[in-house]
Formats: C-alpha cells, sequence, structure tokens
C-alpha cells in the first residue's frame, strides 16, 4: 500500500513537468516560425505579396532518408478571423507537412518553407482535417523579386503560393503532390483540449499563447488588413 501511494505522489509530481516539455516544443516552433517569417519579410528584395486568407511556416523541413525520398515538416499557420477572411489574425494552429519530394538539397540540408493561402477556397481547404496540395487546393511557386505582385498570374490563380529558403538562397518552389494536415496532438499540448484547427484560427474557443503573440504582432505591422 505504502509503495503504490509513493507511485502515485511521483506520477503526480511529474506529471506538470512532462506538460511543461510537451509545450515548450510547441512554444519552440512558434518561435522558430516567427524567425523565419520575419527574415523572409524584412527583405525588400522578397517581395511576397500581402494579399492572403491564411499564413503556415515550416521552419527547417527535413528530407528523410528513405529509399524513395520522404520529407517531414512542422510548422505553424494562422488565418484571418471574420466570415470573409478579413479581419485580425487568429490564433496559431499547429500543421505537419508531409511529401515525397520537396525539392529540397542534397546532403540533409534543412529547408524553410512559407505559403500564403490566397483565397477562402484554399483556405477552407487548408483548414480541413487533410489537404493534398495541387489536388485538394491548386498550388503554384511563390513570385520573387522587387516586381512580384499580387497580380501576377500565379498569384491571380493559384490557392496556395509557396517558398522555400536553403542557406539564404530563397526561391519559389511548387509544393504540389505533398499534404498538409492539422497536427492534433501538438495543438492539444499548446492550448490544453482538443480542438480542430478550424477551431483554432476561425472560432473563439481558445486565446493566442504568450509564444504566438510574436507572430500575429508580426503579420499586424506587415499586413494588418486583407488587401482587396
Amino acid at each position: 500500500m505504502h509503495k503504490c501511494f509513493s507511485f502515485l505522489i511521483a506520477v503526480a509530481l511529474a506529471a506538470p513537468t512532462l506538460s511543461l516539455a510537451q509545450s515548450s516544443k510547441e512554444d519552440d516552433r512558434l518561435k522558430d516560425s516567427t524567425d523565419v517569417l520575419r527574415a523572409v519579410l524584412g527583405d525588400p528584395d522578397k517581395g511576397i505579396p500581402d494579399k492572403s486568407e491564411c499564413v503556415i511556416v515550416y521552419p527547417a523541413v527535413k528530407k528523410a532518408a528513405f529509399v524513395f525520398g520522404a520529407s517531414y515538416g512542422r510548422g505553424v499557420a494562422t488565418c484571418r478571423t471574420g466570415a470573409e477572411y478579413n479581419g485580425p489574425w487568429g490564433p496559431p494552429a499547429m500543421f505537419a507537412l508531409e511529401g515525397a519530394s520537396f525539392g529540397l538539397q542534397a546532403g540533409g540540408q534543412a529547408t524553410d518553407f512559407v505559403l500564403l493561402v490566397m483565397n477562402q477556397t484554399g483556405a477552407a481547404s487548408v483548414l480541413k482535417s487533410k489537404v493534398k496540395i495541387g489536388a485538394d487546393a491548386s498550388a503554384a511557386a511563390g513570385p520573387v523579386g522587387r516586381n512580384a505582385s499580387a497580380e501576377t498570374d500565379a498569384v491571380m490563380t493559384a490557392q496556395i503560393l509557396s517558398w522555400s529558403r536553403a542557406k539564404g538562397v530563397f526561391a519559389g518552389v511548387s509544393l504540389s503532390g505533398s499534404t498538409m494536415r492539422s497536427d492534433d496532438g501538438a495543438n492539444k499540448n499548446l492550448y490544453g483540449k482538443d480542438l480542430s484547427a478550424t477551431e483554432i484560427v476561425r472560432g473563439d474557443k481558445v486565446k493566442t499563447t504568450p509564444a504566438g503573440e510574436p507572430l500575429l504582432k508580426l503579420l499586424d505591422e506587415t499586413s494588418p488588413k486583407h488587401a482587396e
């Protein structure tokens, strides 16, 4: 009886430590995603258009050593609130990216990805439980350069635009064939309850955590209003 009681006490004491360790992973992911987006938006030569309903960032995606070459990344997504996706940016949700090939550099080089969801149809697809880029939502490599704008053909027709950054080189990249999904386990760790991606970024179920506030502040400063 004494041993059983001691075991229960030990588990109870360890639980907060485990919870903090889990949440710190999500906090680190939010920080890394913010750093990637800040680096990209801070360079005017990159010319990312700001007419978007959602922003998704995957920091340090790595290529796995499989026969056919698979890749897996973990990042965050946030969308504008409001029925027409024209309100303030909502709390970030944890997302995962999986695919057979992202065009990553050889030698295990980690690559950052930034995706913009350009219309309501694309946003609705992304916020589903799982979306295949290029099939469930049309995609294109994002334009790069000072002349890149929301008027280019790619921006006007694609639901998702994507960019990559590795070793300081920034370029548009197509992620067609890759799959995105809500990282439900990480979302539960971050917010303390089971929630869908839609409930997090579009509803009023949760508030942004302190770790997520710098990301939303950056987006508010860069794109406070939806560009019509």
